[in-house]
């Protein structure tokens, strides 16, 4: 995908959620998700997949019409998410998405990207909190200075005693 223009690569699938949330802060909540589908022709679809974001975030449903840049931390990180989910991706890259929320919306955070996945789209998570990114994960890599060191299924990762005293802990 090296050299392809972003819209090419909404085109094929592939959407960002960026570190740092990246909402257009003068824009509203529902003209910010509107910009995810900007790319759909489909009306309808775009109608239920709005529909769908709000019932994942439904306090970006009460906050439609506020602007992105008045919203809380936690409540950008929804947005951001949702604005990329309304592209309909089939690939789905996270970056950071804990990154500076409070331990409850890490949570929901966490729960939504399970949910996400359940639903059909693939994440590619790249996340510091290694316990519960390997916890929503089917697998896991751990990099170490810019390098794959480490490569197997979640599950078997959460369990590797290396791994655990370097990472999780334990």
């Amino acid at each position: 995908i090296g050299g392809l223009p972003a819209y090419d690569l909404v085109r094929r699938g592939v959407a960002l959620v960026p570190e740092g949330r990246c909402v257009f802060a003068r824009l509203t909540v529902a003209e910010n998700l509107q910009l995810g589908a900007y790319s759909r022709a489909d009306r309808a679809g775009v109608t239920r997949d709005l529909d769908y974001i709000y019932d994942l975030f439904p306090r970006l449903a009460e906050r439609r019409a506020q602007q992105a840049g008045t919203l809380s931390g936690g409540e950008q990180q929804m947005l951001s998410l949702g604005r990329a989910l309304m592209s309909r991706p089939r690939l789905l890259l996270l970056d950071e998405p804990s990154m500076g929320l409070a331990p409850l919306l890490v949570q929901k955070i966490f729960e939504t990207i399970r949910r996400i996945s359940t639903d059909g789209v693939t994440i590619l998570l790249v996340e510091q909190n290694a316990k519960l990114a390997l916890e929503v994960s089917h697998r896991g890599y751990v990099m170490e200075s810019g390098r794959i060191v480490l490569a197997d299924a979640a599950a078997a990762l959460l369990n590797n005693p290396s791994v655990q005293r370097a990472y999780l802990g334990g």
